[in-house]
């Protein structure tokens, strides 16, 4: 008999049988990997992650022997001598898999180190005892069914290992949970269908519009809401949503979400945000909607312990569970956590990958995709699109050109049929650049205004103009320094005060710029990109209520107050390059967008994959050597 896991108890009768732990693994490999059509694939390296453990140096250090024993080289070259074909590389793929199931994707390296120098092991657990249990069907392996895009077949191959390795890891993760913790394992996929889910959306929705006045602008909000809806049947593939600043886009593009998993029969939203400000926000929103058992927040900042819920719904370690795979049906985390957890070779991050297979993944404020990675980024996003069923959603009211990066094929298509009437219908703000500013001459002019909000580039800016003004009343400071909970009570003191028409001046750093619900009157803005302008107009007049709100442009020549990166130094000028071409006619114009974006990749070149990435994986691609440890990096 052989054991994968042991108990305290000496006489076995409650060990897990090896066989039994192998073949769990490999059916729960595969119903993850069906979703992609890789279930055969995804079973066999079930069957071979653990066959090292059949060698009796293994089976005795479950005895209690204080031996180290490598169990997981011996599935890895089982594997390939199993699926041994120079055109076909299955069994180098297995290698991959069951080599980094413990320690993560290898490099394939050479016989000095990586998975090359693994599989010329000589001494290695005589594992052989395997045939006696486990029978590994070679011919039920067929082809990949894999459809790169063009010069990119390298990425392509190397996302989907990645994929594997993680219905391999989670199915690994969950079977032994099972056995060495029934009960957190009991504590997981305790959340509801998006049936129900869906009938809470449309009960919130009825409730906003029973509540909402009959203004153009609420007209408006609705006309947007109704076409996402009727987008939703729409095939799954890359779209883009353009909806001003103030449209509603939050909720309307989970409305499409929904119809699109209702249409298609997909399985998860994810909703990638680039600022945990942001998601605290988002997140209670969507808690609120649909209950906090149903939605995953996901970010370094956060603690499932302080989720409100009933006494009867222990979602605590649901939550902490669903992190570690985001099963969850709606999950909302950063772009940090989302993109580094895609070219991770760490067992940690990449176990969540493969439930990103049939979702829908809405990128809110995507502009703000970090532009030294831009391009693998969207290789990443493609192949999640092409090849594992998923529906891709960039979403902002500042549209960046990312079509011209994409594969004509993959190029998004635009769910809101007239962005330019929207943007004319939404516009509340007149944009005026004062061009140069002293901190004196600014302080004078935020102390004039009863209610004004000035966003810098930086926090020490941010708290020498605050020390300036702190003398006259009610001044605030805001930076991401601050912790969530203070920062997030500071902002709704700030509300109320607006709200109450009394005097409010606050000095922030570009936190407050996306997805802070937050209305003044008239906005300073340092000199920036034309997104990040466009995003703190998104502060001014933003429910309509005056004629038109005032948006001021200003470049600090206050140099030992800016401390500013070599970044936003070079989006400040092509910004101040676009203001000055659009002056004359629309600031914050589409066609201003459009300018500026094309002028920053442009500027950018091969800088928008400043580690070469995507050069580094096609180089090494010929006979499937992939640098994983590298790239995640």
């Amino acid at each position: 008999m052989y054991y994968a896991h042991s108990t305290k108890n000496p006489d076995k009768s409650n060990w897990q049988n090896l066989r039994d732990h192998l073949i769990n693994v490999g059916h729960l490999s595969r119903t993850f990997a069906d979703d992609f059509s890789a279930g055969d694939l995804a079973y066999a390296s079930g069957l071979l992650h653990d066959l090292g453990k059949y060698s009796r140096e293994f089976q005795k250090r479950l005895e209690g022997e204080k031996i180290s024993v490598d169990h997981s080289t011996g599935g890895a070259i089982e594997g390939t001598r199993l699926f041994k074909n120079d055109q076909y590389p299955a069994g180098l793929m297995f290698a991959y898999l069951v080599a980094g199931h413990h320690g993560g994707l290898l490099n394939y390296g050479s016989a000095e180190g990586g998975l090359c120098e693994r599989l010329q092991k000589v001494k290695i657990p005589d594992y052989s005892a395997y045939h006696t249990e486990i029978s590994i069907d070679t011919q039920a392996i067929g082809p990949f069914r894999l459809h790169p895009f063009p010069h990119k077949t390298g990425f392509c191959v190397s996302f989907f290992t990645r994929m594997l390795y993680s219905c391999l890891v989670d199915a690994d993760s969950l079977d032994t949970e099972k056995f060495c913790s029934p009960g957190k394992s009991s504590s997981r996929g305790n959340y509801e269908s998006f049936a129900i889910l869906n009938r809470k959306f449309e009960a919130h929705m009825q409730e906003i519009r029973s509540d909402a006045k009959d203004t153009l602008i609420n007209r408006e909000r609705q006309e947007i809401f109704e076409q996402c809806v009727n987008a939703g049947s729409l095939p799954p593939g890359i779209f883009s949503l353009t909806v001003p600043t103030g449209g509603g886009k939050t909720l309307s593009s989970m409305a499409f979400a929904l119809e699109h998993i209702r249409t298609h029969d997909l399985k998860r939203i994810f909703y990638i945000i680039p600022y945990t400000s942001i998601i605290e926000q988002n997140a209670e929103v969507f808690r609120n909607i649909f209950g906090s058992r149903n939605v995953l927040e996901h970010h370094s900042n956060f603690d499932p312990a302080t989720v409100k819920h009933g006494n009867d719904d222990p979602v605590c370690e649901s939550l902490m569970l669903s992190t570690e795979n985001w099963d969850m049906p709606i999950v909302v985390t950063t772009n940090v956590q989302f993109f580094e957890s895609l070219f991770s070779n760490r067992r940690s991050r990449c176990r969540k990958l493969h439930n990103l297979a049939k979702s829908v993944i809405i990128l809110d404020e995507a502009q703000m995709l970090p532009t030294g990675y831009l391009l693998p980024c969207l290789a990443a996003l493609s192949e999640l699109v092409r090849n594992f069923g998923a529906t891709v959603v960039i979403c902002t009211a500042t549209q960046p050109r990312l079509g011209d990066l994409l594969d004509e094929k993959a190029r998004p298509r635009e769910i809101m049929q007239s962005p330019d009437r929207l943007y004319k219908t939404f516009k509340r703000v007149n944009v005026t650049n004062l061009g140069p500013l002293s901190d004196a001459e600014l302080s004078t002019r935020l102390t004039g205004h009863r209610q004004v909000l000035c966003i810098v580039n930086t926090r020490n800016h941010a708290k020498k103009l605050y020390d300036a003004i702190k003398d006259s009343e009610n001044c605030y400071h805001l930076s991401a320094r601050m912790c969530p909970v203070h920062r997030r009570k500071k902002i709704a003191e700030i509300k109320t005060r607006l709200r109450e028409g009394k005097d409010c001046r606050v000095i922030s750093t570009q936190l407050i710029e996306a997805g802070v619900d937050i209305d003044f009157p008239v906005v300073y803005r340092t000199m920036t990109g034309i997104d990040s302008v466009a995003q703190a107009a998104g502060r001014c007049n933003r429910e309509g209520k005056l004629p038109c709100g005032e948006v001021f442009i200003f470049r600090s020549n206050d140099d030992d107050a800016i401390s500013e990166t070599s970044w936003q130094r070079r989006i400040a000028s092509i910004g101040e390059k676009t203001i000055k071409k659009f002056e004359d006619d629309d600031i914050l114009s589409l066609d201003s967008v459009e300018y500026y974006f094309k002028e920053l990749y442009f500027y950018e070149g091969e800088g928008l994959d400043k580690e070469g990435i995507l050069k580094m994986i096609e180089k090494r691609s010929k006979n499937y050597k992939f640098p994983f440890e590298d790239i995640s990096a």
